[in-house]
This record gives C-alpha cells, sequence and structure tokens, in this order.
C-alpha cells in the first residue's frame, strides 16, 4: 500500500485553487508540493499545515491506495 494525494488536487480543484495558492494560504515550500505531486514522503508538519490552511482533515487531502500487483 501507498499513500496518495489525489483527494488534495481534487479539493483544490473544488476551490478553485492551484499549487501557488496552496503554498501560499498553508506556508509550504515548493519542494514540498512538489513531493506532494510525486506521491512520495512528507512529514507530518506540513500534512497538518495543509489542513490547518484549508480547513480539512487528514483525510480529506490523503488516502492509502493498494499497490498493483507484480507483472510476471
Amino acid at each position: 500500500m501507498h499513500i496518495t494525494y489525489k483527494k488534495l488536487w481534487k479539493l483544490l480543484i473544488d476551490r478553485e485553487m492551484n499549487k501557488q495558492d496552496l503554498k501560499r494560504e498553508c506556508n509550504i515550500s515548493s519542494a514540498s508540493v512538489a513531493k506532494l505531486g510525486k506521491c512520495e514522503n512528507i512529514t507530518t508538519d506540513v500534512l497538518v499545515r495543509i489542513c490547518e490552511g484549508l480547513h480539512c482533515q487528514l483525510e480529506d487531502i490523503m488516502e492509502l491506495e493498494e499497490d498493483a500487483p507484480a507483472q510476471q
């Protein structure tokens, strides 16, 4: 399993926001936004800042997704 931030991107679209707005509203770096875009590990501090900035909960911006089965 791995974490995906698809819910975050959908939330931004629903609120008519872009990545620059996310950086500004949540006081996060470009590097953090890039990691989010690649579904890479990110600190809980950044996740909390996103939730505070967007007035949402963790489950509103991320979810666990099953890994694709390995091909033989």
